[in-house]
């Protein structure tokens, strides 16, 4: 499906001097890498999460996987094509979705949308009718669709970006910041839908978010970049696995106890009664049930993970040292 071999991005960045007349006239550059030999496959119907901080270089590497920008070398096949030829067939089996972007006409319905990416693609009208039952199913949306855009909430307008997008049925789909500014409730339909929908689809995705739960609850596979460079790239167990120095060992106590008792396994993280949430070593955690079991009247005990958010910053902390 993708084939990234020593993908490298240079931009040429304006050096700003202390004469006006020489930025003017006789301006000087220093090149800039955004991505530096990345190297990576993706295989039919995968969903990998693409992460790194700001600046990293994963919008740059989606942009060329879409054949928005041409690399300054290695090669790329997507599709069994070279994107940035923008080939008919190839453009038919893509979509691009960004959180940030709204491709939506703000003063008309959403159906005015899709009838135009109807006419776009070339999309059958038996198809067409079946895609926009089938989204609005999943996203339970289809009372939205005569509503004027700028009528709709920040989350419905995302439900319409996405059926927007996915009308044509593709085969690829680059999904960048999909909830982005969006609040919980709406997050956690996004991530149902795109779980549900590649189930159906079986479409390759790629998605990157700031929102890590995002990618720990859709993705399977991680790929992470940092300053141009692929610096991960397995399965989002083994990173949780190797990087999880935490864990969250919650007690849900049956009657009042008093804080020495509490304190007595380890200072709590969170309290509020009747629940105690401590941040355990996870080689400690053995014996802190034990301390649990103790000195703690309780009716559950659970032990998670730290967030992802924490083992990515653990991550990335243990690399620095490298």
């Amino acid at each position: 499906m993708i084939s990234v071999k020593n993908l490298t991005k240079i931009y040429q960045v304006h050096i700003r001097q202390a004469n006006l007349l020489k930025d003017i006239f006789f301006r000087t550059y220093k090149d800039k890498a955004a991505l530096q030999n990345a190297s990576f496959s993706i295989g039919e119907n995968e969903l990998v999460g693409f992460i790194g901080p700001n600046g990293a270089g994963k919008t740059t590497t989606l942009k060329i996987l879409a054949g928005i920008l041409y690399p300054t070398s290695g090669t790329v096949s997507v599709l069994g094509t070279v994107p940035f030829e923008k080939n008919h067939a190839f453009l038919q089996q893509i979509a691009f979705i960004m959180g940030q972007r709204n491709q939506l006409i703000w003063d008309l319905p959403a159906s005015d949308t899709f009838a135009l990416q109807k006419e776009i693609y070339s999309i059958k009208d038996h198809m067409y009718k079946k895609q926009v039952e089938m989204l609005g199913g999943l996203l339970k949306c289809d009372h939205l669709f005569d509503k004027p855009v700028k009528t709709l909430s920040m989350g419905e307008r995302m439900k319409m970006e996405l059926i927007s997008g996915l009308l044509h049925k593709p085969r690829l789909i680059f999904f960048d910041e999909p909830t982005i500014g969006l609040d919980i409730f709406s997050q956690e339909i996004i991530r149902n839908f795109i779980k549900s929908y590649q189930s159906e689809s079986r479409a390759t995705i790629i998605l990157t978010s700031h929102y890590l739960e995002d990618v720990k609850q859709l993705a399977k596979r991680l790929i992470i970049i940092d300053k141009g460079s692929i610096v991960y790239d397995g399965s989002m167990n083994n990173i949780i696995e190797q990087y999880s120095k935490i864990k969250l060992l919650t007690v849900v106590l049956d009657k009042t106890v008093n804080q020495m008792e509490i304190r007595a396994v380890a200072p709590p993280f969170k309290y509020k009664y009747p629940k105690v949430v401590y941040k355990v070593k996870k080689e400690e955690l053995p014996e802190k049930m034990k301390l649990v079991v103790k000195y703690l009247p309780f009716s559950d005990l659970t032990v998670e993970d730290a967030s992802i958010e924490e083992i990515i910053k653990q991550f990335f902390k243990e690399k620095t040292w490298e």
